[in-house]
């Protein structure tokens, strides 16, 4: 294309452009450029307290995140600087995953279950939607975080409802390193909300005839479940699916106010994203941090490719594909 060409299209698309460029400045002001900048943090040593003393020290970040794994007590950077070994990082990786593959399916299958209870033709159903959606709104905030630490503490609200019914001995949920993830588990399957209304919208693209004609034919309920609602709602399924275990990666603020900021006993509650916050803002390793940030993009990354790939498998979209 000719200059002239490129001077005409850009007059032909001004307007265009003049509506589009709060969202430029945006993109490229507040995501590309940092995501850019914390690649290259990544090959350093940056201190946000001695910038001035910044040193490119090539792959060492990453050598420092995996080297536990080797039984490495510290590396060495191109630098000469000799860096000890994360002894954390790949008990915050273990406890992410624990907690993403636990929490996503069991909160995939609460909110299918209460969306199908939803669908159903009830009176005050708008209001019922509307209660169950509020987790969502509200699960999120330090508020509810602190409220759930004080429910599951020693002397809190369930095990006052478990002693009373018979129950003795009873640890205290949040301080005991073989529940403190549980109750994070338990506090994401809560906030099935969105998942919720999501499944609702696509129960209610099913035409009520498919129903209808199995069970002319004898088909139950539950293999109706099974042949109509699952193959036909497996797009949203997929949505969700994606979605939630993106968020669930991302999970940081109930790990920081429930494990008292500080990962929980004996690092129980520990997440990528708590332990990434750890690194850069209590220990001023900016550059390690960054480094972690996009370790966590590449596992998000590949973790998505291959629920995308499997999807050929188990997705269905009416179409015979």
């Amino acid at each position: 294309m000719s200059n002239r060409g490129i001077v005409s299209f850009f007059r032909r698309n001004a307007v265009a452009y003049m509506f589009l460029l709060p969202w430029l400045i945006g993109f490229f002001a507040l995501t590309l450029y940092p995501m850019l900048y914390s690649l290259f943090l990544g090959f350093t040593d940056y201190d946000f307290t001695k910038p001035d003393s910044t040193q490119v020290i090539g792959f060492a970040n990453y050598m420092k995140m995996f080297g536990s794994v080797f039984n490495a007590q510290n590396i060495t950077a191109p630098t000469g600087e000799v860096m000890r070994v994360d002894p954390y990082y790949i008990k915050s990786l273990s406890v992410t995953f624990i907690y993403v593959f636990a929490s996503v399916p069991i909160k995939l299958a609460f909110a299918l279950f209460v969306a199908i209870l939803m669908n159903q033709k009830l009176r005050f159903i708008p209001l019922y939607r509307a209660i169950y959606y509020i987790p969502t709104l509200l699960g999120g905030s330090v508020a509810v975080a602190v409220l759930w630490r004080k429910l599951f503490e020693k002397d809190g609200l369930i095990n006052a409802i478990l002693g009373s019914i018979g129950f003795t001995d009873l640890p205290g949920w949040i301080t005991n390193p073989s529940y403190a993830l549980s109750t994070l588990i338990l506090l994401s399957v809560w906030q099935f909300g969105s998942s919720m209304i999501i499944f609702l919208a696509g129960l209610k693209q099913i035409p009520m005839e498919y129903y209808e004609a199995a069970s002319i034919d004898g088909a139950n309920k539950r293999k109706q479940f099974f042949t109509i609602t699952m193959p036909l709602l497996s797009p949203i399924i997929f949505f969700n699916l994606v979605m939630q275990m993106i968020s669930a990666f991302q999970a940081f603020t109930q790990a920081y106010i429930i494990g008292g900021g500080k990962g929980g006993v004996m690092n129980s509650t520990l997440f990528y994203t708590l332990h990434l916050y750890i690194q850069g803002w209590t220990y001023h390793e900016m550059g390690y941090a960054s480094a972690m940030a996009w370790v966590l993009l590449l596992i998000i990354g590949l973790l998505t490719a291959i629920v995308f790939k499997s999807s050929n498998s188990w997705v269905s979209y009416g179409s015979g594909e």
